[in-house]
């Protein structure tokens, strides 16, 4: 939706909407790296007109885009004093011809500690692992299971990811069962 007004926000709800997700990307500090056409004081702003519309939010960040562990636990942190419904913990899948293509820094276990870390401060949010699971935690998606409500299944923005046959065997292997809708 991009940067959203409270007025505008109350427009899509009267129209239907439940929800909106508008990550915070990055921690506050780091975020000016990563983009300059807006703030993240902005980000925030969005996020609190959604609430105040009456709206649930869906925001998290993105691991893995040069930021410290310090950033990572800043953004943590903003989605708990934020009170976010649904957390989405994406890991940077670096592509080629963008500015982030060499960044390839994280291991399985720092994407692991990163998301028990939202799951600890967001005990009652939904916690996802999103974009970016796949490449970064590997062999060790299973394991991710024990903390995140939730994963994203098949294609992402822009990446593709395992899709509903893969994921359903990966989750059903670590032991655990597929929620169906009813």
């Amino acid at each position: 939706m991009g940067l959203t007004a409270r007025e505008q926000a109350e427009t899509l709800r009267s129209a239907g909407a439940g929800w909106i997700n508008h990550n915070l990307n990055t921690s506050r500090r780091f975020y000016p790296k990563i983009c300059t056409t807006h703030s993240w004081d902005d980000r925030v702003t969005t996020i609190e007109n959604v609430r105040a519309a009456g709206l649930s939010t869906c925001s998290g960040g993105i691991v893995g885009m040069g930021e410290s562990d310090e950033d990572v636990l800043d953004l943590a942190y903003a989605t708990s004093r934020l009170k976010i419904d649904s957390v989405p913990v994406n890991f940077l899948h670096p592509i080629k011809g963008t500015p982030l293509e060499g960044q390839r820094n994280l291991t399985p276990q720092k994407c692991l500690k990163a998301i028990c870390l939202f799951r600890l401060l967001n005990p009652s949010g939904e916690v996802r692992a999103a974009g970016g699971r796949e490449l970064n935690l590997g062999t060790f998606q299973g394991f991710a299971l024990y903390a995140v409500n939730s994963i994203f299944v098949d294609g992402y923005l822009t990446t593709s990811g395992l899709g509903p046959a893969e994921t359903t065997r990966m989750i059903e292997s670590a032991g655990f069962e597929v929620e169906r809708e009813a």
